[in-house]
């Protein structure tokens, strides 16, 4: 493997990462900037809604208001360069796994996990997300305390 490819694989790794700290910290420009100005977000697979990163970027900053505890763990990351003539070209695909617990005001909340898709693009201002797509595998609700 060359350095350039790594060098990749780690830029493509560090776009996931910052998606999920967006997402729970609820840092929607950051969100936003995340994705190509083409790109699309798709939550039906969890129960939510499909279409432009921005606009989906409203309805998460509407949806996760009533939980001000989330924090989803992004694990077994499958980072695919997509390769033009033998290189690595200017498209990557990430499978990944989430655990994500959520929890309301009261101590309520769900545990839930599933598969992410992540489909990018690197422009001139390096990889962006192109398509986010979630598949939610299963659910549990929880009383999940604050830690004392």
């Amino acid at each position: 493997m060359d350095l350039a490819t790594v060098m990749d694989r780690l830029a493509v790794d560090e776009v996931v990462t910052r998606y999920a700290v967006a997402v729970d910290d609820g840092d929607w420009t950051a969100y936003r900037a995340l994705f190509t100005d083409d790109g699309r977000a798709d939550y039906r697979g969890a129960g939510g809604v499909e279409g432009p990163a921005a606009e989906v970027a409203d309805w998460l900053a509407e949806t996760m208001r009533p939980f001000p505890v989330r924090q989803h763990l992004i694990v077994n990351r499958r980072v695919r360069l997509r390769e033009v003539d033998g290189y690595p070209g200017d498209r990557a695909d990430v499978q990944a796994d989430y655990v994500s617990p959520m929890r309301l005001e009261s101590g309520d909340g769900f545990l839930a996990g599933g598969r992410y898709a992540f489909g990018l693009a690197r422009g001139d201002d390096g990889w962006r997300l192109r398509s986010v797509a979630v598949r939610e595998k299963w659910r549990r609700a929880a009383a999940l305390r604050a830690a004392e």
